[in-house]
């Protein structure tokens, strides 16, 4: 919620997963009726559903996990996310052959993947979260309680926002794994397993409710920093309608660029003066993010997110402590593909390209050597100010779910996909983004010049280890069974894989536990 809240568990009771084969560890026997006498329980209850996102247990960074017999580290929401979107990609590999941590980049993971199985489980605990606040907060309960005046009224707002953060897990479950079980506070729990929803029924309901609760929200950069607002759920209908064609088959570019607008119009969000100011230990005041997941090094202490993707970046002739941090996990780094589409390696040209070369080899021979493939460093935990952070492990860097540049990409794109709007006005929105990578003028581009071609690879320059490569690549029709980078497929040259990769496979202890479940074609 913010940085100085505590990460409170309150309440979630077994029988609130929505998936059926976790075992999730409840922090308290306090029933919800006790646990409710105190009216700051539902801030709390908020607070905890917010902060799924950012860790993934009781007190961190480890000891207490939310979920039982998965590591608190890999097991986190954000570190499994952005590996499963990321380290499948043409974007980054990672030394270390942890279990089946490999087969992401080679693109040969089975339905048995300990870390595909980890992200699937965390986006349903974080859905379950979701569900059980708003079963808690049913204006029939809150009757019951005698919950009335500002404190009624701060709840819809916190439901408003705990729609927001179901919706947002439903879409990262519908994206990567297509048809997927679903439930809502309005179903029973622990009677049947949960029914499995097609994609497009999924879609149709994260679409119904983000344009239910768009007007209950705060209107853009008005509410409390971390939080939800109205921005916020424009930029996650954007991405939805930017990738309806491959989610349901309908083009929706038009509702896409729509979307794009209104954030772009609340004139609310501006580029931040410096690239790597986004990803720094104060990102907090970046006029650009839209929705972060937010971090700190005393009280959002975890093996993911943030922490993972600073000290894991860091490794060979690195100094960790121009980085901000006391240790270097050598891990991360990136292929030759992100590097050729940067004019130069050493970002004199393109600030963006952030490539630590000393001592590191550009191709790639053996994947579990660190210096081999160019370091990566895009986020720190050093401040803009010069000001300390506030711990030298775990770093107070926020995570940029959602940002302004992303969506003046999205608005380019959908142009050129006629979805309407204004050719010159996106490029020049590109060229926004272009002058602040070059510091001058010296990288724009004309309007002949905005290609869909070039949009993918700006995208990739812009936007690289954001979470964000393996929808674009499918969306571009470049991710599976066409495109090829080095060590796709376990070749060194990269090699196509096949079509069905698109979706990942629904975890097979998920199909054992659920008979309504089928998995997903070719696996």
């Amino acid at each position: 919620m913010n940085k100085s809240i505590s990460i409170i568990f309150t309440v979630l009771a077994l029988a609130a997963l929505s998936c059926t084969n976790l075992d999730i560890k409840p922090a308290s026997s306090v029933n919800n009726e006790v646990v409710f006498d105190d009216p700051g329980s539902y801030k709390a209850f908020i607070a905890r559903v917010y902060s799924g996102l950012a860790v993934s247990g009781q007190r961190g960074p480890d000891g207490d996990s939310d979920i039982k017999g998965i590591d608190e580290g890999f097991g986190n929401y954000m570190r499994g996310y952005w590996q499963l979107q990321t380290l499948s990609t043409d974007e980054a590999v990672i030394a270390w052959n942890d279990g089946t941590l490999y087969e992401l980049h080679n693109q040969d993971w089975s339905p048995s993947n300990e870390f595909i199985t980890a992200t699937y489980n965390r986006i349903y605990v974080q859905i379950a979260m979701a569900n059980e606040f708003l079963r808690e907060t049913s204006d029939e309960k809150l009757s019951d309680r005698g919950v009335e005046g500002a404190l009624y009224d701060d709840i819809q707002d916190y439901r408003a926002e705990a729609r927001f953060l179901r919706a947002l897990s439903y879409w990262h479950g519908m994206d990567l794994f297509g048809n997927i079980p679903f439930v809502t506070e309005e179903d029973q729990i622990g009677i049947e397993p949960p029914r499995q929803a097609s994609r497009a029924e999924v879609y149709s309901y994260i679409e119904s409710e983000l344009k239910a609760i768009e007007n209950l929200l705060p209107a853009p950069k008005t509410g409390e920093y971390g939080r939800a607002d109205q921005a916020a759920v424009w930029s996650l209908l954007a991405k939805l309608y930017l990738n309806a064609e491959v989610y349901v088959g309908q083009a929706k570019y038009a509702e896409c660029r729509t979307y794009c607008e209104k954030v772009i119009n609340s004139a609310a969000y501006s580029l931040s003066p410096v690239y790597r100011y986004v990803f720094m230990a104060d990102n907090d005041t970046s006029p650009e993010i839209i929705f972060p997941v937010t971090y700190d090094g005393e009280r959002t202490k975890t093996w993911g997110g943030t922490t993972y993707l600073v000290n894991a970046a860091i490794g060979g002739a690195m100094d960790r402590t121009v980085y901000g941090v006391a240790e270097a996990w050598a891990g991360l780094r990136t292929t030759s593909a992100l590097v050729n589409r940067f004019p130069d390696e050493t970002g004199d040209i393109d600030s963006r390209a952030l490539f630590f070369t000393n001592g590191q080899t550009k191709e790639i021979d053996a994947v579990g050597t660190f210096t081999q493939g160019y370091a990566l460093p895009k986020y720190s935990n050093i401040r803009s100010d010069s000001m300390p952070a506030s711990h030298t492990v775990h770093p107070d860097t926020d995570y940029p779910m959602f940002r302004l540049a992303d969506v003046y990409l999205m608005y380019a794109e959908c142009v050129l996909r006629n979805g309407g709007g204004d050719k010159a006005l996106a490029t020049g929105y590109i060229n926004q983004i272009r002058e602040r990578a070059y510091g001058n003028t010296d990288g724009n581009i004309t309007a002949d010049d905005l290609t869909l071609e070039f949009v993918l690879d700006e995208r990739s320059r812009e936007l690289y280890w954001e979470a964000g490569r393996r929808i674009d690549l499918i969306r571009f029709g470049q991710f599976s069974d066409a495109g090829i980078w080095p060590w796709k497929g376990g070749v060194k040259e990269g090699v196509v894989t096949e079509a069905f990769r698109d979706l990942f496979p629904i975890p097979g202890s998920d199909l054992l536990a659920n008979p309504n479940l089928d998995q997903n074609d070719g696996y």
